[in-house]
């Protein structure tokens, strides 16, 4: 992207545009597109008005490639500064507090992430337009170290990867995440990442870094073993084969890493389970967890949508199992069953997680230090009298 001019949008913004960018929400009804997770574009529930793509004779709604592929929307990308950079919150189903976002959307194109709607917030669509109309913050690390600095703050660690991956493409233009692990090595604050992505080892010196003094924990996401799938289901994530390439590089590196199955997705993926396990624990994994899929607003439609388009033989069976680790429904947001559900298929999901996790030993936790935070001197501070 970063041949391409920034041109402005609305107020504060701009945006980065690869020639001939589609717009997402005209291309809606276009079916499967290479490299794009979505098949569908449903409109931002919050707009109080909702236009039905047309096509007008030109071909525009189909457009075909030699091959015969839809041709996929070129990702658009905005900036903003927000005011801080820290999220914060209560769940009682997260083990952190504190997170940081660099980017809203994600170019991996997941069908089944759970962050999709977020982009409703933005007056997008959930659909397409989350992985192809992304936003960034370029100022995040520059908030970091503001807010690090206050002085009522209180160290806990800082999760990365909590909402959209801090690793997807676009981090290769424009190194956020990078940013903020550079500041929070410099204040020896701990970190937690979760990610799908083999890009994380661009900042490999960085983690080891903070690794030698306890200060950071990496996951990393493995959804299937098999390509074909992945490739369906996750279209610009890492192969699976190059994820565990990279837990093993981090852990020779003595960062310490484990698995995230997730999703779990019943009579999809949800077979492999162990068998994703053994090979991350092969590849150096020191602990693991799994998440059982999740569909939250429109993340429903979305994935029923993919579902009945790439595996139509399976479709049905796939969401009645699905409901029935949710009382009947296709989602349960209710604490402590949204990550795990329930019944009978959920109870056994989890019998089996405990079992390969305890033969595997995968049950290393990793308590990362938080008493080694202090922040160096600020620009153009003495140091002596930092220490007042």
């Amino acid at each position: 992207m970063s041949d391409h001019a920034p041109i402005r949008i609305g107020r504060g913004q701009k945006t980065r545009a690869a020639p001939h960018a589609l717009d997402a929400r005209s291309t809606g009804l276009a079916g499967i597109r290479h490299g794009r997770g979505a098949t569908i574009s449903p409109p931002d529930r919050h707009a109080a008005q909702h236009g039905t793509p047309v096509d007008d004779g030109w071909g525009s709604l189909a457009e075909e490639d030699p091959v015969g592929e839809s041709k996929g929307p070129r990702t658009e990308l905005s900036f903003e500064t927000p005011r801080s950079i820290i999220t914060r919150n209560t769940s009682p189903d997260l083990g952190f507090d504190r997170s940081i976002n660099a980017y809203r959307g994600c170019e991996h194109g997941c069908i089944y992430c759970y962050a999709r709607p977020t982009h409703a917030w933005l007056g997008l669509s959930p659909g397409l337009d989350f992985e192809t109309r992304l936003t960034c913050k370029p100022e995040a690390a520059r908030l970091l170290e503001r807010e690090l600095r206050r002085p009522a703050y209180q160290v806990r660690p800082i999760a990365l990867g909590t909402n959209t991956d801090p690793y997807q493409p676009v981090e290769r233009d424009q190194a956020i995440t990078r940013s903020i692990l550079a500041v929070l090595e410099r204040f020896s604050h701990p970190v937690t990442i979760v990610t799908k992505s083999a890009g994380i080892l661009r900042d490999i010196d960085i983690l080891r870094a903070l690794a030698e003094r306890g200060l950071v924990q990496v996951s990393l996401s493995v959804t299937t073993l098999d390509p074909e799938l992945a490739r369906r289901m996750e279209p610009r994530a890492a192969a699976p084969a190059r994820r565990l390439e990279a837990m093993a590089a981090l852990a020779r590196a003595g960062v310490p890493t484990g698995v995230m199955a997730a999703p779990m997705i019943p009579a999809l993926n949800d077979h492999e389970l162990e068998a994703i396990l053994k090979e991350a624990a092969a590849a150096g994994a020191c602990n693991a967890a799994y998440v059982l899929l999740r569909l939250p607003l429109e993340v429903a439609p979305l994935f029923e949508d993919w579902l009945h388009r790439h595996y139509p033989d399976r479709a049905q069976h796939v969401l009645r199992r699905v409901r029935e680790t949710r009382g009947g429904a296709l989602y349960d947001s209710t604490f402590g069953l949204r990550g795990r559900g329930q019944g009978v298929h959920a109870d056994l999901l989890r019998q089996r997680f405990l079992r390969a996790r305890r033969a595997l030993g995968l049950e290393r936790g990793v308590a990362l230090d938080c008493t080694r935070f202090a922040p160096p001197p600020a620009q153009g501070e003495d140091a002596q009298l930092a220490l007042f």
